[in-house]
């Protein structure tokens, strides 16, 4: 082959003609993701607009610093989206700083912890197995290495956060910072009442919002902005964009340092294409559609809880405030990895996932973690999750029976329709 073709070959072929194995992956996941109901709820589905941005060419241009201060020439067009983003990240949210560029959640934490502590200093963050988050201070993350982490966890009989045990706990650890949010606690947060706490102990007040981001840009779920020093997200999730972080500030104060914790601090080059993505998932999340469907999600949790429960199926605090319905199984004394195995038998993923006083062992954990952000934004409404609500309740109480296989089956007919009646891409 002569250089030329060769050239021709590395500009216009497509993978599934050089990479046959990588492009039948790639075909069998877009296939899985159409016939599958998608509950896990840190999942969702972006829009076409969000692809198209991902897979453009700006994934070839290599920049670090911010807009207007690179260290790298040819930037203009990155300035142009990264200003995009960071401009309507400010308006979404109502805040007055915004950073963009963090890689993911979990390093917009740890620009977080850059930019607040030092090697050593305490923090105070909600506990793992009780909604919590591994980069709040997990023994096996960094930052439970480098941070002497501290955990508060929820009522035993309400599984929600006590916030006079809360204020108590602080009161005699005095973290340097406290932590609110996680990945399943699934009611509403106190952040008046936290932001409080966090003053009366000296603490700067954190909040990572990654789940719940697109509730609070929605206007269905109350915004920490006005209450916290810092504030986390991705545009995952809620938000229905690509995978990234997202650091806001309703002050000034901490721009120069978060700035620099940033880039170099965490991390070096930004991700040009994602950042293009962000903008445009932010730019639809301030349409008016997207408040209707932030509405939309909250009503189709809420349905799929009071179904659940119609059921006998156990939830982790009774029910839920946000996208997320947590599963107690310990009545069905089935595990949630076994359970999650049985779904996924017929067509609807979810996930294992610890509740407060939990095994150690994840393959021992009685959690079972629904989401419906991916489910409605395919279309679902009330109707499909009542349905829903009934199917998985029947595979709960069906499995190790002798009726497990043919509701099984029931089951994978009913998920086919819903997955013709609400299809994904063209």
């Amino acid at each position: 082959m002569s250089q030329t073709s060769q050239v021709s070959v590395h500009f216009e072929a497509p993978v599934a003609t050089t990479d046959p194995l990588i492009a039948e992956a790639l075909k069998s996941e877009k296939a899985r993701q159409q016939s599958q109901i998608e509950l896990i709820a840190s999942e969702n589905i972006v829009s076409r607009a969000v692809l198209d941005a991902l897979g453009h060419e700006m994934t070839n241009k290599t920049l670090e610093g911010y807009p207007g201060a690179r260290f790298h020439g040819g930037g203009r067009f990155v300035d142009v989206v990264e200003q995009a983003a960071i401009d309507r990240a400010k308006e979404l949210f109502g805040c007055a700083y915004a950073n963009v560029q963090p890689h993911s959640g979990s390093q917009a934490n740890l620009a977080v912890f850059f930019t607040l502590l030092k090697p050593g200093d305490r923090v105070l963050s909600l506990d793992l197995a009780a909604g919590g988050h591994l980069s709040h201070g997990l023994g096996a993350n960094l930052s439970g290495r480098w941070f002497e982490a501290h955990h508060y966890g929820v009522d035993r009989e309400t599984g929600q956060i006590n916030y006079d045990k809360l204020e108590a706990q602080a009161l005699e650890l005095r973290p340097k910072v406290l932590i609110a949010g996680g990945s399943a606690y699934p009611r509403e947060i106190d952040f008046e009442r936290m932001a409080a706490i966090a003053k009366k102990v000296d603490a700067f007040f954190h909040v990572d919002m990654a789940h719940f981001a697109g509730l609070v840009a929605g206007g269905v779920h109350p915004s920490p902005i006005p209450h916290a020093d810092l504030v986390t997200c991705t545009t995952t999730k809620t938000l229905r964009g690509p995978r990234g972080g997202i650091i806001l500030s309703k002050s000034s104060e901490f721009n120069r340092k978060l700035q620099a914790a940033v880039f170099p601090g965490v991390q070096g080059s930004i991700h040009t294409q994602v950042i293009a993505a962000k903008a445009v998932c932010l730019g639809e999340a301030l349409q008016p559609a997207f408040k209707q469907y932030a509405r939309q999600i909250k009503n189709n949790a809420q349905t799929l809880a009071e179904t659940l429960k119609g059921k006998g199926i156990d939830l982790v605090s009774g029910g839920t405030d946000t996208h997320i319905v947590l599963l107690d199984l310990s009545s069905q004394k089935k595990t949630g990895q076994f359970i999650e195995g049985v779904l996924e038998k017929a067509n609807i993923t979810a996930n294992k996932n610890p509740i407060p006083f939990d095994a150690k062992r994840p393959a021992d954990w009685v959690g079972l973690r629904l989401g419906v952000s991916a489910a409605t934004t395919r279309g679902l409404k009330e109707p499909e999750f009542t349905k829903l609500g009934e199917v998985i309740s029947s595979l709960i109480l069906s499995a190790e029976t002798d009726q497990e296989a043919s509701v099984i089956e029931q089951t994978k007919q009913v998920t086919a329709e819903l997955c013709n009646s609400f299809p994904i891409y063209s």
